[in-house]
């Protein structure tokens, strides 16, 4: 039998990588062939890994799996923490997802019902190589929108609802299991923390506000951006720390940016997502991944729109998941404590949004436009939605 070989960009891949691909295809039932390596989406769609497709046969079929590659240059690693993301994304793919499709299973939840998300293959973790392996969904039909766009209310929805069943059996765990969901909480390190903990914070918020400043035509938000943005920082930390253990508090998607989720598409329409990202998964409010969401995927008016729309939908899919397991939503997360969170965290969330638009939205070319202009609204006029 032939062994197997690789082809394309193999360049991306050392030898212990490669090693590591070829064990995970015989574990598969794959000993012999030509593994070809190809690049995934153009520069700027991805920040903190290399992403490759895997494109071998089986049995006169194709088989695709995508490879998320960690930087091995020890100052772009330092600078995106590398080593946490990828602990963090192994971790869910590893251990909390498996973790709540068992729950979903004792609960009785339908598989059509279920969290959605691609399949794990294996990770190589060995630092500064780490590798980890998924399912491919572009083999399902899943696609990519383009991120220039603000999602629509079918997209918005969909997300929100797979933020439901995941909260609900963050929620569930931490009923059933608290050891467990103790455990899992204290592995996912909080990215944002360590970011605004280092010596380097001032330096690099005070580079993002005239980054963004630089993109902005009215000089009367240049006060308001960097007040916000400066306080962003100072709160990542705070909040964390003051409110880990917090009984309202689920692990969280971490990173819902247009991006980081794929889309199934009929005529145009959103009728199916699938999250694809959890390396800055972590233990948080709900609202955390829901205002990220929002505020990084819509535009003024959609979000002007929908917004109460989206909050009441969340709501009641989530009590609707929480019944499953046995849980009143009065009782785990009420509205009123929803609507508490939502005014507690609008101020960082909004930060956490700028701060994200400065390269989110950049070009592949060069940077993006992000513009106050767009939408022809002020920053205290976004405040007000919430």
């Amino acid at each position: 039998m032939v062994e197997l070989t690789f082809e394309g960009e193999v360049s991306a891949l050392c030898e212990k990588q490669q090693d590591f691909i070829k064990n995970v295809l015989k574990e598969l039932g794959i000993i012999g062939g030509k593994v070809k390596i190809e690049a995934v989406g153009k520069p700027g769609d991805n920040y903190i890994a290399d992403v490759k497709r895997i494109i071998v046969e089986k049995n006169g079929e194709l088989l695709k799996m995508i490879a998320k590659i960690a930087p091995n240059q020890e100052e772009v690693r330092q600078s995106m923490n590398t080593a946490v993301c990828f602990s963090n994304e192994n971790i869910m793919y590893s251990e909390v997802l498996p973790k709540f499709t068992q729950l979903e299973k004792d609960a009785n939840i339908p598989i059509e019902e279920r969290l959605k998300y691609a399949k794990f293959y294996g990770s190589f973790m060995e630092e500064p190589l780490e590798i980890i392996l998924i399912e491919d969904l572009s083999e399902s039909d899943f696609v990519m929108l383009n991120r220039f766009n603000s999602l629509k209310d079918d997209s918005i929805k969909l997300v929100l609802k797979n933020f439901a069943k995941l909260h609900a059996a963050s929620y569930a765990l931490k009923n059933l299991e608290p050891e467990t969901f103790e455990c899992f909480s204290n592995k996912l390190l909080n990215l944002w923390e360590l970011v605004g903990n280092t010596p380097e914070r001032d330096q690099f918020v005070k580079e993002l506000v005239t980054d963004v400043i630089n993109l902005m035509d009215e000089e009367k938000y240049y006060k308001i951006v960097d007040q916000i943005m400066n306080n962003v920082m100072e709160e990542s930390g705070s909040v964390s720390k003051a409110d880990r253990g917090n009984s309202f508090y689920v692990i969280q998607q971490g990173d819902p940016w247009t991006n980081n989720i794929l889309f199934k598409l009929e005529h145009d329409k959103s009728i199916d997502c699938c999250m694809i990202d959890y390396q800055i998964s972590k233990e948080s409010s709900p609202v955390a991944d829901i205002m990220y969401l929002i505020f990084n995927c819509t535009n003024f008016d959609t979000c002007s729109k929908h917004f109460h729309d989206w909050i009441n939908y969340y709501h009641s899919e989530l009590e609707i998941y929480l019944n499953h397991y046995g849980l009143k939503i009065d009782s785990t997360y009420s509205s009123d404590q929803l609507e508490k969170d939502l005014r507690r965290y609008a101020n960082f969330a909004l930060g956490q949004s700028i701060m994200m638009a400065s390269f989110l939205i950049r070009e592949s070319k060069d940077a993006g436009t992000f513009n106050t202009k767009d939408d022809n609204k002020s920053m205290e006029e976004k405040i007000e939605i919430l």
